[in-house]
């Protein structure tokens, strides 16, 4: 998540640049929506296309769904290329409040932040013992203060995110029974407010909250741990860092997809209710009974 209002001595310089690289990901979002579109649909168990008869890894015969490729194939097919992008909007307005807000947030707390040597930390044989103490002291130092300060931004964007997130769901589960309902922003934020109240906005919230801090708790403090014992190279400790967030979201994953079941459920969409999916008391019920 971008930093906004970081003041540094490169000033201004330092901000275009870190609005151009969170251009650059609005655009990456943009371009991969369809794909985000599709996972949706699969996640709230949608499945428009029949299986099909194929095999394991093993060589055993199984039925085989469809990927997430072939259901942007469908949207596309049934709304055309433009339908593909539907809750675009909504996901980036979110985006944008969150990034700029909840980096304020943490600048207002005076949390700064924390940016990382680019030399290379010498190993414990060349270094002598004052130093390697010394050295691991601030490594320490610099995880902890980073760590408040990701925590307080990821909470604080989550919340700030979370009705917009509600609302671009929404408008995509639409496509299971063709309804209308949420055609707009300022129509779904009218249609949210009447039907559920201020909760609805935030709908799904813990789980998805729960999977957002877990992954940056345990993928942070692994990328910690191996800096500090393992890996002493910048370029390392980069790709060790991406591979633990890619193995923290596998590990949080039914998070996500119980939040975004709990986003429609109750609602007056078709996607929401029997025969396609059972009520849920609370995000816990929902866990359980797809678990089993």
């Amino acid at each position: 998540m971008p930093t906004m209002l970081e003041r540094d001595d490169n000033g201004n310089d330092y901000e275009v640049g870190e609005w151009l690289r969170f251009g650059l990901r609005l655009g990456v979002t943009t371009a991969l929506h369809p794909l985000e579109y599709a996972k949706v649909l699969m996640q709230i168990g949608f499945e428009p296309i029949a299986p099909v008869p194929g095999r394991t890894l093993f060589g055993r015969p199984t039925m085989v769904l469809p990927n997430v490729f072939q259901y942007a194939a469908y949207i596309k097919h049934v709304d055309g290329f433009y339908g593909c992008f539907r809750g675009l909007s909504a996901k980036i307005l979110g985006n944008l409040l969150s990034a700029h807000f909840s980096e304020k947030f943490a600048d207002e707390m005076g949390l700064e932040v924390v940016k990382e040597s680019d030399s290379k930390r010498k190993s414990k044989d060349e270094r002598g013992t004052g130093d390697a103490e010394e050295d691991d002291r601030q490594l320490d130092e610099q995880f902890k203060k980073q760590l408040k300060r990701n925590l307080v931004v990821h909470a604080a964007g989550v919340v700030i995110s979370q009705p917009f997130h509600v609302i671009s769901v929404r408008m995509m589960a639409q496509f299971v029974g063709r309804e209308k309902i949420y055609t707009g922003v300022w129509a779904s934020i009218r249609e949210i407010w009447s039907q559920d109240g201020i909760f609805g906005f935030f709908s799904g919230f813990v789980p998805r909250l729960v999977c957002d801090l877990g992954c940056l708790v345990i993928a942070s403090s692994a990328t910690y741990l191996a800096s500090k014992y393992l890996i002493r190279e910048k370029e390392g400790r980069i790709y060790f860092s991406s591979i633990s967030q890619f193995v923290c979201s596998s590990m949080f994953y039914p998070y996500h997809v119980v939040s975004t079941c709990m986003i429609v459920n109750g609602s007056r969409l078709k996607a929401g209710n029997l025969p396609i999916m059972e009520p849920y008391h609370d995000w816990r019920d929902c866990y359980a009974k797809l678990k089993a």
